[in-house]
């Protein structure tokens, strides 16, 4: 979106006119002069724009607490949707900042998404080039297997709000706005860490929850936001019924007691990150 600033253009003996004219090419005819005033108007530079990709699952998993905050940073974010997406046209290196979202299918079931390979292809080349990424559950398992990691069922259903423990690395990183904050897990995989990654955060019944390596892969949706996920508990229906000891109105129950917290230190710990890569 180009923007024509509020600015003054005057002549010798003239008031200061304005124009508030938003969306539009800048050009010399959407400026009001003085009548009688032959002086060209200086048009505004255009401010650069981050631009943001965020590939999606399924669409009750999106950006969550992470929209608003790339907003008040100007981030353009668009949304590719996975499953019905061209990937194959899909420039990885386009963006400022890639993010790939969480979903309810296995990285390794290519057989019955094929579209999973050339989401692995993409990730994998915006890794190479070191460009910002994060991701998101199934987000960091295709990351983890684009850097040649393992993924597999961990034979354990992780669903439901707990914190997280820190490793030291982990301590001193953005992670540590989350130190003792209860997070949504949401998975039943787990992978291998990728070579050279290093490990930030893990589970009892998960190892691997994050890692780092220039770009951070996170197993738990840091990003969950209260309200939204009652669609998540419609999406989710049969995987809620299915599992043991899990019930709607316990996770109902949970996310009002710790959404509140996790939206707050998320937006703290997303945001640091942001920072740091300059966006």
């Amino acid at each position: 979106v180009n923007v024509l600033r509020n600015e003054a253009h005057t002549c010798p003996g003239e008031p200061a006119v304005f124009d508030r004219t938003v969306n539009l090419q800048p050009t010399a005819a959407s400026v009001r002069m003085p009548r009688g005033c032959n002086m060209r108007p200086r048009l505004a530079e255009r401010d650069p724009v981050p631009r943001t990709l965020a590939i999606r699952h399924v669409p009750f998993e999106d950006l969550g607490s992470l929209g608003p905050l790339l907003a008040e940073r100007n981030h353009d974010v668009r949304y590719v949707e996975a499953p019905t997406a061209d990937l194959d046209s899909v420039d990885p290196l386009a963006s400022d900042l890639l993010v790939v979202l969480g979903g309810p299918i296995g990285v390794y079931e290519n057989d019955r998404y094929p579209f999973l390979d050339a989401e692995v292809a993409l990730i994998a080349r915006r890794l190479t080039a070191l460009r910002p990424t994060l991701g998101i559950c199934l987000g960091s398992q295709l990351m983890a297997k684009a850097l040649g990691a393992r993924v597999y069922p961990s034979g354990i259903k992780e669903i439901g709000w707990s914190p997280g423990t820190l490793t030291t690395e982990g301590s001193a990183s953005c992670l540590r706005h989350l130190a003792d904050v209860a997070v949504l897990h949401w998975h039943g995989d787990t992978f291998d860490l990728p070579a050279n990654a290093t490990l930030l955060a893990s589970t009892a019944a998960c190892r691997n929850q994050a890692f780092r390596r220039h770009a951070l892969a996170l197993q738990f949706h840091g990003e969950a936001m209260g309200r939204a996920l009652e669609a998540w508990f419609v999406g989710h229906a049969c995987e809620i019924a299915a599992t043991p000891d899990l019930s709607v109105s316990q996770l109902r129950a949970d996310t009002l007691r710790f959404s509140p917290l996790l939206e707050q230190r998320g937006r703290e710990c997303f945001g640091e990150w942001l920072t740091a890569q300059g966006l």
